[in-house]
C-alpha cells in the first residue's frame, strides 16, 4: 500500500476504492438489488474504501452505500461523502433535470455556509445510518458546476465550510476533508485559504489527459502536503470504450484516436488499457488511491484484477517515446 506522511495523523493508504457515481444512475437505471452485488463484490474482493455524495441520483448513491455499511465493522472501511449542496423532498413533476437516470425526488441548492454544511453532514449521516463520516469532500465547488458564482461560493465556503470542518476535524468528528472538484482551481484556491487534508480530483488526470495537473496541481499539493485521490481515473468510462468523456457526450479531438494507439502498444505488451490507466494514475506519489465506479460486479472484479497486474516498463517507455505521455509525467519504475 503507498503512504503519504501528512501535516496530522490522518493518512489514507488503500490504493483501490470504490466511487458512487454509476450506482447513483449516472449512466443506466440501477435496480437497488445490482446496487447492493455491487458493493458486496467490492467488499468480497477486500476494496475498504467508499466514496459517495447526496449528488449522486439525488441522495440514492448515498443511501445505497450506507445500507450496505451500516451493517459492517464501522473499523475496517474508510467512508467518504460530500458537502455544497441541501436537498429538499419534492413530488415527482418538481424533480429538476440533472444527469442521474433514476434520481429520487428531491431538489436542491447549492450552499457552502457553516450551517448548511453541518446539515449536509447530519443530514448524510442520517440517510446512511453510520455514526461518523471519515473524509467530507466540498463538492463541485468550481466553475463548470456554479458558473460565474464561483467567486461568490467560494468566499462563502472560506468564512463556512471550510472553517467547519477543520474544527470538526480537531473534535475528531471527522478525520479529514478537502475538494472534490473536477477543475484544478479550486484545489488550489482551497490550499491557500484552508488547510485541508486530502482532495478528490476528478476528470484532471488520467493516461489520457494530465499535463496541466503535472505542471500546477500536483506540485502544489505536494508542497501543501495534501494527499489526493482519483475520481473519473478513466474519464467516466471513455477509456473503457465508451462513446462519453468526462460524464458528457462531446469527445476531444483526438482523443478516441489517442485512446486507439494507447490500447494498441498495451495488448502488444500483454495488458489492457484499464490496468495501463489505473497503474498510471497510482503512479504519481501525489495520488494514494483511485475509486473507479462500477455499474456490475464485473467491473469490480477487473479492477482489483488490474491493479494486481504488473505493467511491463517497456510499455511506458513506449508511450513516452512515441509522445502518448507527457514527459514530465511520472509512471511506474
Amino acid at each position: 500500500m503507498k503512504t503519504w506522511i501528512k501535516k496530522n495523523a490522518f493518512r489514507l493508504n488503500k490504493e483501490l476504492g470504490l466511487g458512487g457515481v454509476p450506482i447513483g444512475t449516472a449512466f443506466e437505471k440501477m435496480p437497488s438489488a445490482r446496487a447492493q452485488a455491487i458493493l458486496q463484490k467490492a467488499w468480497d474482493l477486500g476494496i475498504r474504501y467508499y466514496d459517495t455524495s447526496p449528488w449522486y441520483g439525488l441522495t440514492k448513491s448515498e443511501r445505497a452505500f450506507g445500507e450496505f455499511l451500516r451493517a459492517k465493522p464501522r473499523e475496517e472501511f474508510v467512508f467518504s461523502t460530500k458537502v455544497g449542496r441541501l436537498f429538499h423532498q419534492v413530488s415527482e413533476s418538481e424533480v429538476p433535470p440533472t444527469m442521474w437516470q433514476d434520481p429520487l425526488p428531491y431538489d436542491f441548492e447549492h450552499c457552502y455556509t457553516a450551517d448548511a454544511i453541518k446539515r449536509s453532514i447530519e443530514d448524510s449521516l442520517e440517510r446512511t445510518g453510520l455514526d461518523h463520516i471519515d473524509i467530507v469532500y466540498v463538492h463541485d465547488l468550481s466553475e463548470d458546476q456554479v458558473g460565474d458564482r464561483y467567486d461568490y461560493f467560494m468566499q462563502q465556503a472560506e468564512a463556512g465550510a471550510f472553517k467547519v470542518l477543520s474544527d470538526y476535524r480537531s473534535q475528531g468528528i471527522i478525520k479529514a476533508w478537502g475538494m472534490g472538484v473536477n477543475k484544478i482551481e479550486p484545489i488550489l484556491d482551497c490550499i491557500k485559504m484552508g488547510d485541508p487534508d486530502i482532495c478528490l480530483s476528478a476528470t484532471q488526470y488520467s493516461i489520457i489527459a494530465h499535463e496541466d495537473a503535472v505542471d500546477r496541481l500536483l506540485p502544489a499539493v505536494k508542497k501543501a502536503g495534501v494527499q489526493l485521490v482519483s475520481g473519473a481515473g478513466y474519464n467516466s468510462g471513455f477509456i473503457a470504450g465508451r462513446k462519453r468523456y468526462n460524464y458528457k457526450d462531446v469527445i476531444p479531438k483526438g482523443f478516441e484516436e489517442k485512446r486507439a494507439r494507447i490500447e494498441s502498444i498495451a495488448q502488444k505488451h500483454g495488458i489492457d488499457i484499464i490496468t495501463a490507466a489505473l497503474h498510471f494514475v497510482l503512479a504519481a506519489d501525489e495520488f494514494v488511491t483511485i475509486i473507479p465506479g462500477a455499474s456490475k460486479p464485473e467491473q469490480v472484479i477487473s479492477n482489483v484484477e488490474a491493479l494486481n497486474t504488473e505493467v511491463p516498463l517497456a510499455f511506458w517507455q513506449e508511450l513516452k517515446a512515441k509522445g502518448l505521455l507527457y514527459e514530465n509525467a511520472q509512471v511506474p519504475q
